[in-house]
């Protein structure tokens, strides 16, 4: 059987005992998705590169360390190792990105009409801002689920694989989320409507 036909976790042993081209195969196999993932977070595309190669190096160390811990899938761990990084990223940076890319958000589609007024126009932005910065709010791993579920469309499956939780776990972290939103929004006598 050629390796690029062989389970992650089989490739995973082969590098560990010697074949280069078993992390090869992996890199190629998830490239995609990892990049994806990073990228959504990030918005910069230098940024995306060096964390995904921070993220391959780190693999890479994990690995020829005997280190690695083989529960769960080898995809669902390098998107935990991502998210760390990206978060790391944060942390020293200091401050959190606010996603204007409100044409592309499901969660504000409601807002858009193109007959609207120039008011309704002006009236349909301040609530997103309003929204966005209550979104900054919340605990970061509400936020967190809030980014990958309706700025980057991902099922609970994924977001709960990338964060490295039960599927459980994030359901309830977006059903706080949505109640702590409401709370906000009342407390505030912020309307979501014209």
């Amino acid at each position: 059987m050629e390796l690029i036909q062989l389970p992650d976790a089989t490739l995973v042993q082969h590098y560990i005992k010697g074949n280069e081209q078993a992390l090869e195969i992996l890199i190629k196999k998830h490239q995609a998705k990892i990049f994806g993932f990073i990228f959504s977070k990030l918005d910069d595309v230098e940024l995306t590169n060096d964390i995904f190669q921070d993220t391959f190096i780190k693999v890479i160390n994990t690995l020829k360390s005997g280190k690695y811990n083989e529960e769960g899938k080898f995809i669902s761990w390098v998107m935990r190792i991502a998210h760390n990084l990206i978060m790391d990223h944060y942390r020293r940076e200091k401050r959190t990105v606010i996603h204007n890319d409100t044409e592309q958000t499901p969660f504000f589609s409601f807002l858009k009409d193109d007959s609207d007024t120039i008011e309704e126009l002006l009236i349909q932005n301040q609530i997103t801002e309003d929204l966005q910065h209550l979104i900054l709010e919340l605990p970061q791993d509400q936020q967190e689920v809030i980014r990958m579920r309706l700025y980057q469309d991902l099922s609970f499956k994924e977001i709960a694989e990338a964060t490295d939780v039960s599927i459980n776990t994030a359901l309830g972290r977006m059903r706080y989320a949505i109640i702590n939103l409401r709370r906000m929004l009342d407390k505030k006598q912020i309307s979501l409507s014209l």
